[in-house]
């Protein structure tokens, strides 16, 4: 019995070590595996969030902007967070990140993404349009002159010939008519003045 238990024991204590030794490669293997970078980039700004890194190791990050320092090199333990305002630009930037993992450098990061321009150009505003009427015939001021179609020809102004009486209304064969009716009263007369004669003879 006394060498049974002893094998036992042994068994169970090998049995302990193994599963403690699975466990504290298993809490390496999550610690090596929870470094996470996540960094985003707009037209505005940049975000960077840095979680699971090394809390006893000290470790880096730095972002730069075309060349240019945007957030110079800072120190952090365990988590990093932090948004950076891009600067006014009419053109696409550059920009770059790069963490250092003070516990080991394969979880180091040197990653590079491009800020968009801000479209922030308002949109016009569509103009209504408009149909112009058509102004109304504006009445001539001057008034038509309506043409008679029978034109009534000018009053003469000839003068009548000298020795002419002036006209009052009779033809201008009325003196020819009045001597022809005194010639035919005064021959009229001469003939009763003959028959008057003759029967005063036979008498």
């Amino acid at each position: 019995m006394t060498t049974n238990n002893r094998s036992w024991r042994r068994a169970g204590a090998f049995a302990t070590i193994a599963t403690v030794s699975a466990l504290g490669v298993g809490l390496a293997a999550g610690t090596a595996q929870a470094h996470t970078p996540v960094w985003e980039v707009s037209c505005t700004e940049v975000g960077v969030d840095l979680t699971a890194y090394s809390p006893k190791e000290d470790n880096t990050v730095t972002v730069t902007v075309d060349g240019k320092d945007l957030l110079p090199t800072e120190t952090f333990k365990g988590n990093f967070h932090k948004k950076l305002e891009l600067p006014k630009h009419d053109k696409e930037l550059t920009v770059r990140l790069v963490v250092k993992a003070g516990d080991d450098d394969k979880f180091s990061r040197d990653e590079t993404k491009t800020a968009p321009v801000c479209d922030d150009k308002p949109s016009p505003t569509p103009t209504p349009s408009q149909t112009t009427p058509a102004p109304s015939e504006t009445p001539s001021d001057t008034p038509s002159t309506a043409t008679s179609s029978a034109e009534v020809p000018p009053a003469s102004t000839k003068p009548s010939p000298a020795g002419d009486l002036a006209e009052t209304g009779s033809s201008s064969s009325t003196p020819l008519i009045a001597g022809a009716a005194a010639v035919v009263i005064v021959a009229g007369g001469g003939i009763m003045w003959a028959a008057r004669k003759r029967r005063s003879a036979q008498h």
